[in-house]
């Protein structure tokens, strides 16, 4: 025969099953963006039924309303270290149906990927067995690795200009900065990591 204290885990077992359950059942939208701090996964739980709103990034839940009378609206939120602004437009498409759309910055989705990709660049690379991911903003200049604002230290070379800094405390990088010579172009950054270049990607 079981014991009480037996009974009670099976129960609180079934209880965390069933939250989970509940939570996948209204769980009706989930995106991922890429910041310069990482890529946050975003997600949105909806009971149509209960009126409940609930957004988590990165696994941690952010907002959580019960009972909304009123299911249509939008939420906003702070996403990642660089606190950018995210909100989550909820809409009536027919009856009982719901359109969800995510909006960065007071941009769409795709909009503000489209200027992510002509303001920012991203190399990622794998160096002593870490993935890294290397991003530049390139309205401030500011380096990101992994979530953290780099030091670095700039200086002006023949072609253009160099952005120093330092990987894993021993790896020498640097962003190189020169004239394409084509205007539509402009200025084309490279990232040298001990004295190699690194290819970019596109996110």
């Amino acid at each position: 025969m079981a014991s009480r204290d037996e009974i009670t885990i099976t129960q609180e077992d079934m209880r965390a099953r069933y939250a989970h359950a509940d939570r996948m059942a209204d769980l009706v939208a989930m995106w991922e963006v890429a910041l310069s701090d990482g890529v946050h996964k975003i997600e949105f739980e909806h009971g149509t039924t209960s009126g409940k709103r609930v957004v988590y990034v990165d696994g941690k839940e952010l907002i959580r309303r019960d009972w909304m009378f009123k299911l249509v609206g939008k939420e906003t939120f702070t996403v990642g270290a660089t606190e950018t602004k995210a909100t989550i437009n909820i809409d009536a498409v027919s009856g009982f149906a719901y359109e969800y759309t995510l909006e960065i910055n007071g941009k769409s989705l795709k909009k503000f990927i489209e200027n992510r990709s002509k303001t920012s660049k991203t190399w990622v690379l794998q160096l002593d067995g870490v993935d890294i991911r290397v991003v530049l903003e390139k309205d401030t200049m500011d380096i990101w690795c992994n979530g953290d604002k780099m030091e670095t230290a700039g200086e002006f070379v023949e072609e253009g200009t160099e952005t120093h800094f330092t990987l894993l405390d021993r790896h020498e990088c640097c962003i190189k900065a020169v004239s394409s010579g084509r205007r539509r172009e402009g200025i084309v950054h490279s990232l040298i990591l001990n004295g190699v270049e690194v290819p970019e990607v596109l996110e």
